[in-house]
């Protein structure tokens, strides 16, 4: 399994669709920050906007755009001319809500919705990702014709629209992702890494074996450097050591594993590489707060009240 794969295997992500957006200038979209494990997303269809995040510069969004804000955070898109905006009217519509204006500038055509990955598993949004993540789709790419799908089941109150809209949102999760890890440009972070071909067999590696005990020579000798190369090169593009990504990656697999009930403490942490039930449970009340017990009860608990 690739490490895309297994990562998108790891960490649960579900996408929804709520919003086409049909605006005329002057228009306003604002989101206060989201709640933890939310990750809201737009995609521009045509037109462009405006896109202010985290009190950084300003930055315009085209045709073809997809940004997702990673960590929840708030922001605003707008047409960038400074007006008021004219207020906006929603539609419920059978499979999602349609929200337009009567504002007769430059038009916008926009999906908006949301990502949503359960904890644990969202601190790997916080911890790896950028706060904003920002892809084109690219013509003629498997991307744009995803989002050309979603925009043909938005048109029309079609019969399983919202399971194919949610269903699509998701494979878009995992396009966006490919995307920028394939672009050679991504913020420091795991598409850093993984769109780093010297470091790209370090990076397969845990993901595919984390039960092996790797360590530094051998994940050198992978990539075919030094171990001081190896380091500061990880650590250049990840943000973290390769001993921090290969522990979230136990730990994240660990949590997986506990809600089967039949597996002993013990034989999970042998399957995700520690050589004693002590260690297993040292390390992850350390990494996750609490024991594998008591992190096995809260999980069952909360599966039976939903």
């Amino acid at each position: 399994m690739d490490w895309l794969s297994r990562f998108l295997h790891l960490v649960p992500v579900q996408g929804r669709l709520e919003l086409r957006c049909l605006y005329g200038a002057p228009w306003l979209v604002a989101y206060e920050d989201s709640p933890p494990g939310e990750l809201p997303y737009h995609a521009i269809l045509s037109g462009a906007a405006m896109l202010e995040s985290g009190g950084e510069r300003p930055r315009r969004l085209e045709a073809g755009d997809i940004m997702v804000m990673s960590h929840g955070g708030a922001h605003r898109l707008h047409d960038g001319g400074g007006e008021e905006a004219e207020p906006s009217r929603q539609t419920p519509r059978l499979n999602m809500i349609l929200s337009e204006n009567s504002g007769g500038g430059e038009r916008l055509d926009m999906l908006c919705g949301r990502f949503v990955v359960p904890p644990p598993y969202d601190r790997w949004m916080r911890f790896y990702l950028p706060s904003c993540l920002v892809v084109r789709a690219g013509a003629a790419s498997q991307l744009e014709a995803l989002v050309g799908l979603m925009r043909g089941e938005t048109a029309s109150d079609t019969l399983g629209g919202l399971a194919m809209l949610n269903a699509l949102s998701t494979a878009m999760f995992a396009l966006i992702l490919r995307r920028a890890a394939e672009s050679g440009n991504a913020p420091k972070g795991l598409l850093a890494l993984a769109g780093n071909p010297r470091l790209a067999p370090a990076l397969t590696a845990m993901f595919t074996r984390p039960e092996h005990p790797w360590n530094l020579p051998e994940l050198a000798d992978l990539c075919g450097m030094s171990r001081a190369t190896m380091a500061r090169q990880f650590q250049d593009s990840l943000g973290r050591s390769a001993a921090d990504l290969l522990t979230d990656i136990r730990m994240t697999l660990a949590a997986q594993m506990l809600e089967n009930p039949s597996l002993s403490t013990g034989a999970v942490g042998e399957d995700v590489g520690y050589q004693s039930e002590a260690a297993f449970q040292r390390a992850f009340k350390l990494h996750m707060g609490v024991t594998p017990a008591v992190w096995r009860k809260e999980r069952r608990d909360r599966v039976g009240r939903e």
